[in-house]
């Protein structure tokens, strides 16, 4: 999502840098929709009234390969058929300009010194830099947020190599973007290896053994008794 506490897609395309800008990733055309040039939409954005206005400019991103490489497309309107978005955009004139547009992604320029209305809500580009704190203490850095249908997840980058942070309240308590932190209470075993318990081969002290063991042992004692003693010289003959 573009502004909310799970923050919104940020990820550098190939293009040429804006001072003082970044970019958003709003959406992405699934499927061709009729045969007039009409895409749907999955939209990336809490706001699609504000991102997808008449007029509004996308950048792309799709494959090298495809015609539409470097190129922009402007938005003429999006419609909802059945609660999907439904966009229509310029120079797609039918079905088969639409399905070579599948898949694409959509951006959107974004000031680096905007941030959201909502509280609770940040961009990527704010939290990507921010030092991770534990109990006090900086446990590493945070390199990149991974956007999942179930939750969102933080990379965080620690001496020990990478961590995978929920992005949520009971594990991300606290985001300080003036002072460059972000706080976390992340259960047992997430930022540090859990010590293996005890050899569960090794029965504890004063536990009996099991039959299998008892029964090796009783055989052993048996053998032991069999055995003649070699110390005490032949039996005698009869």
């Amino acid at each position: 999502m573009d502004a909310r506490c799970a923050s919104t897609w940020w990820t550098p395309i190939s293009r040429e840098a804006v001072p003082n800008k970044t970019q958003l990733r709003v959406g992405r055309l699934t499927k061709a929709h009729g045969l007039k040039g009409a895409i749907k939409v999955e939209l990336y954005t809490d706001d699609p009234g504000r991102r997808f206005v008449q007029g509004a400019v996308f950048t792309l991103q799709v494959p090298t390969t495809s015609p539409w490489h470097g190129k922009t497309l402007e938005l003429i309107e999006l419609k909802w058929f059945n609660s999907h978005a439904v966009a229509f955009f310029k120079d797609v004139p039918d079905r088969s300009a639409a399905e070579a547009l599948v898949k694409a992604i959509l951006w959107v320029d974004q000031d680096l010194d905007e941030s959201p209305d909502e509280d609770d809500a940040w961009f990527d580009h704010q939290l990507v830099g921010l030092s991770v704190i534990r109990d006090g203490v900086k446990v590493g850095v945070i390199s990149l947020v991974d956007h999942l249908p179930a939750q969102d997840l933080l990379h965080v980058t620690t001496d020990a190599g990478e961590v995978l942070v929920p992005f949520v309240k009971a594990i991300v308590p606290a985001v300080d973007i003036a002072a460059g932190t972000l706080t976390v209470t992340p259960p047992a075993g997430l930022f540090e290896e859990i010590p293996d318990d005890a050899d569960d081969d090794e029965p504890a002290q004063g536990t009996p053994p099991d039959d299998e063991t008892a029964r090796d042992d009783a055989a052993e004692r048996v053998d032991a008794v069999a055995e003649p003693d070699e110390s005490d010289g032949p039996p005698p003959s009869d």
